[in-house]
């Protein structure tokens, strides 16, 4: 493949947060959602890495070749053919980190977008397809990543193709009269240490309730609300990392005994519930939460990463 060309002006492009599972669909189902980092970049004629983070994380987060954004920018050059000589990122993060809420989902898309609307005739370089699969081996799974790209609700997993793993979604178009509020504590919990929670097996009878429900959570949130209830009850993963986040776990909890379709967003410790309520009925689920959790109401992002400016 031939080196790249590059634009010479900045580009921009918004990325969308995201809940992964939704109850049953672990690593397969997600949901973007109408929260959005900004990440400004630009190839510079001189060598070197010039990079600025505003928001969410500035603090702790790298200024270097290992910064995730950066580094799926970098991924994305050397599929394409090779990397510019120079780079100059900007980040405005507004995505909470350790959340559950897809926050290096939107790092690894954006950087992944980015890179490739930098590149001329990017697109033909790397299509959707194999974006996604990048996007997938950087997260270590595609749900976040399938929905942070193409925005609605995304069915997504991976196959072999002679020999490759390759990642694939498919996306859902949202009932409109679906929302979300997202529960979101002070505390984060890491993916990684949840993850380590979970049990080699499970019993048969959860496997099949667990099957069921995710077979009819496409429904619920393509056509019929009225089952989200039903649809997002987890016999798969939650209760067994109730003890990293038992503040989380209560609120569910709580809220499912009262018949509102709550569940962990997707690693935790974050509550997302889906809903079709009025806004007295938000009010009570709010007061519900107590002085742990603050409330965001997030509507369903139909589009995924968008590019802004060019």
């Amino acid at each position: 493949m031939a080196k790249p060309m590059f634009r010479a002006t900045p580009l921009q492009v918004q990325v969308c947060a995201s809940s992964a599972n939704l109850g049953p669909g672990f690593d397969s189902f997600a949901l973007a959602l109408g929260m959005h980092d900004r990440y400004v970049a630009q190839v510079m004629d001189e060598p070197g890495l010039d990079i600025d983070i505003t928001g969410e994380g500035s603090i702790d987060l790298r200024r270097d070749e290992k910064n995730l954004l950066v580094k799926s920018m970098y991924q994305g050059f050397d599929f394409m053919g090779g990397r510019p000589r120079g780079l100059a990122v900007r980040a405005l993060n507004v995505i909470p980190h350790g959340r559950g809420l897809g926050s290096s989902a939107a790092a690894i898309v954006g950087g992944l977008v980015l890179a490739r609307a930098l590149v001329l005739s990017g697109d033909e370089r790397m299509n959707d397809e194999a974006l996604l699969t990048i996007a997938a081996k950087l997260e270590g799974h595609p749900d976040n990543v399938a929905a942070t790209l193409m925005g609605g609700a995304t069915i997504s997993w991976q196959e072999d193709r002679h020999g490759e793993t390759v990642a694939r979604a498919i996306k859902l178009n949202v009932d409109p009269r679906i929302s979300s509020l997202a529960f979101i504590p002070t505390t984060s919990v890491a993916t990684s240490k949840a993850r380590k929670l979970l049990p080699d097996s499970i019993p048969m009878a959860d496997a099949v309730a667990n099957s069921r429900n995710t077979a009819l959570l496409s429904q619920a949130l393509t056509s019929r609300p009225d089952l989200l209830f039903s649809a997002t009850e987890d016999f798969l993963h939650q209760k067994y990392r109730q003890e990293a986040m038992p503040l989380s776990f209560g609120l569910v909890n709580k809220l499912r005994a009262a018949g509102v379709a709550a569940f962990i967003s997707g690693a935790g410790p974050t509550v997302l519930v889906l809903h079709t309520g009025d806004p007295s009925e938000v009010a009570e689920l709010q007061r519900a939460a107590g002085s742990h959790f603050a409330l965001q109401h997030l509507p369903v992002s139909a589009r995924g990463t968008e590019i802004l400016s060019s």
